[in-house]
């Protein structure tokens, strides 16, 4: 899939593209609907097809000290709209410059001149431009005047209220990892580089590969029955993970800590995804460490067993 950027020129063979344009960050049950309806609009009138994404997030460039909120990463998007049918992603750099660049100079200077888009998909509510300056009244509009055509998709309803990606950020930090993932139609997943860490799992039987947690989001800290996946082999193991500052060491540091069961590889260096599957419980900090590990094995046994019935659901 072509991973293309919109400073850089457009190959012409995928000028005349039909582009969903948004955020996209969750790629969620509404996302997804309006990346189908401009896939499905391509492939009737035999063009390409592109997913638009806006990396940094505005809210990040707007308000830098923001806590982290994203959903995916870059990379897991791409994947995400390959698998969607897309024929390559675009990435719109917001910095400063874009975020000045008025309404028009957007769909007339940028979509027409510079992607030479047939067509644009986007949701009913999708702002653009300098201060929010374009909606999808005035892209119709612009978009008349230089030969683009711009269709809405409508809004995805769940239990009367549209799906968005900030129900799935409330469910995560609810502790409700099922409900997101219902959202998303996928579960949420954390990816990283295993990193080497104090090696404390090691000495009383549960070692962990310790993942940074970066940008994303924020679950819920505590225990989670997980899967995970490495991403050279696309080998899938299952297992349990704090995510959490680990309040029965010191210094508290923030870690994702998967431990994978009956796997004696090791992973250090190697890029995994961390998917959250159940919610067992929150952090706690334990009298000793005898209490902490009999905890653990409570927490596995209930892990295996939730995750074994992941076929049954």
């Amino acid at each position: 899939m072509r991973f293309l950027d919109h400073r850089d020129p457009l190959p012409e063979s995928l000028r005349g593209a039909i582009i969903a344009l948004g955020n996209f960050d969750g790629f969620h049950l509404g996302h997804q609907a309006v990346a189908k309806q401009a896939i499905d609009w391509a492939r009737a009138d035999g063009r390409p097809s592109i997913i638009a994404t806006f990396d940094p997030h505005p809210v990040r460039h707007f308000k830098p000290d923001a806590p982290p909120f994203r959903l995916t990463t870059l990379e897991q998007r791409q994947e995400l709209y390959l698998a969607a049918g897309a024929t390559a992603m675009l990435v719109f750099h917001f910095d400063g410059e874009l975020a000045g660049t008025t309404a028009e100079d957007f769909v007339k200077v940028l979509l027409a001149e510079h992607l030479g888009a047939a067509g644009v998909v986007t949701g009913e509510d999708f702002t653009f431009g300098k201060a929010r300056g374009g909606n999808f009244e005035k892209l119709v509009s612009l978009g008349k005047e230089v030969g683009i055509e711009a269709r809405a998709a409508q809004p995805v309803l769940d239990g009367g209220k549209p799906v968005s990606s900030s129900r799935v950020r409330e469910a995560l930090r609810e502790g409700d990892p099922q409900e997101a993932a219902r959202l998303l139609t996928r579960p949420f997943a954390i990816r990283g580089i295993v990193e080497h860490g104090d090696k404390r799992g090691r000495t009383i039987g549960y070692p962990t590969a310790n993942l940074s947690i970066e940008h994303y989001l924020r679950p819920k800290y505590g225990i989670y029955a997980v899967t995970g996946r490495i991403l050279s082999t696309g080998q899938e193991l299952l297992g349990a993970a704090n995510i959490g500052v680990r309040p029965q060491f010191e210094p508290p540091k923030e870690l994702l800590e998967p431990y994978f069961f009956d796997f004696s590889g090791d992973l250090y260096g190697q890029e995994i995804e961390v998917a959250f599957h159940h919610f067992l419980r929150g952090e706690a900090k334990f009298d000793s460490l005898e209490a902490l590990t009999a905890q653990m094995e409570k927490d596995c046994l209930e892990a295996r067993h939730l995750l074994s019935a992941r076929g049954n659901d």
